[in-house]
């Protein structure tokens, strides 16, 4: 069976009265997780929206709820120091009793990092950057004295206290799908595989190459969970469709132009999860069948608790488990 979690992209809007609805909602509603973005300006377009700094968003997670988990999709390694990071995230796993996810990447929006003053270096140096800082973050997270003489990264003698809740460290999320760094990576480091933008077959190929790479490494290839980020638009009848995808136009500005029903023929073509509730049912049951176990379900909509109201009620009772609410 499938958990369903739930990730917003804070940059698109995020408010606090927006945050504490929605960690509210996917604590109540049975939802497994809520993670969040971690990008300093819009993605989507247009002239940017307001935005919430991460580490405070993910303390109010900590304090607000009891039972989900909660993290970050991903941070990018340019621009969070992996010290930093392991000392923040462990943190926040003593304040949650043990709830936090780290999810961490190599980073992937040049004009973001260019708006920003923040170097953005060839892909091969920032995969080489990602693989030191999850070493860092795992030595850290010791709790012991450990040195580590890197290329970008150098530790001497150093300690990281408070340790994770669990001995065995904050749970890794590795995000993307390239052949030759990211899923070596994850074969190594990872405790949940995450990416998006793939078709199904693409998506079951992918998976089976993680399987092959954790056999190379010694890993069992069960240890990872198999994730996806996958957005939606769901309502019980047209009408609800409609509704739902002009409010998303005020989100996204390259539907702004389409009528409705062609804005949702384009998220379909996207490969978002849209439709009634029984049409969603299907299409989250052919991606279990290739293996994801996951489904984050991007929320770019952020004032519409009621959509997630109505997956939980009549999406997730047939597709996966709920936690107890």
């Amino acid at each position: 069976m499938a958990e369903l979690g739930v990730m917003i992209e804070a940059q698109e809007g995020l408010t606090w009265e927006r945050w504490e609805a929605l960690i509210d909602a996917a604590e109540r509603l049975g939802y497994a997780c809520l993670r969040r973005s971690d990008h300093l300006g819009t993605t989507v377009g247009g002239a940017g929206h307001e935005g919430l700094a991460l580490w405070p968003t993910l303390t109010m997670a900590a304090l607000r709820s009891r039972r989900i988990r909660f993290g970050q999709m991903v941070s990018p390694i340019t621009w969070r120091n992996p010290v930093l990071m392991a000392r923040n995230a462990a943190s926040l796993d003593r304040l949650s009793g043990g709830r936090m996810e780290l999810g961490l990447g190599a980073g992937w929006n040049e004009r973001e990092h260019h708006a920003y003053g923040i170097p953005f270096p060839p892909l091969g140096q920032r995969m080489d950057m990602l693989e030191e800082a999850l070493q860092v973050v795992r030595l850290l997270h010791s709790g012991e004295p450990v040195s580590f003489a890197g290329h970008h990264y150098q530790l001497h003698d150093a300690v990281s206290r408070p340790t994770p809740t669990n001995p065995s460290g904050i749970p890794i999320v590795i995000g993307g799908s390239g052949e030759k760094r990211t899923l070596p990576l994850a074969a190594r480091y990872a405790d949940e595989w995450n990416t998006n933008g793939v078709t199904r077959d693409e998506y079951r190929a992918k998976s089976e190459t993680l399987d092959r790479l954790c056999s190379e490494v010694g890993r069992d290839p069960r240890a990872i969970r198999r994730s996806l980020m996958i957005a939606h638009l769901v309502g019980r009848d047209r009408g609800e469709l409609v509704e739902r995808v002009r409010r998303l136009c005020e989100v996204i500005p390259s539907l702004r132009d389409l009528s409705p029903d062609a804005a949702i023929a384009a998220l379909r073509e996207r490969r978002w999860l849209v439709g009634t509730p029984d049409e969603v049912v299907e299409q989250i049951a052919a991606w279990q069948e290739v293996g994801v176990e996951l489904f984050m379900l991007q929320t770019l909509d952020q004032t519409d608790v009621a959509a997630l109201e109505l997956i939980a009620a009549e999406v997730m009772p047939r597709v996966g488990r709920s936690t107890s609410r």
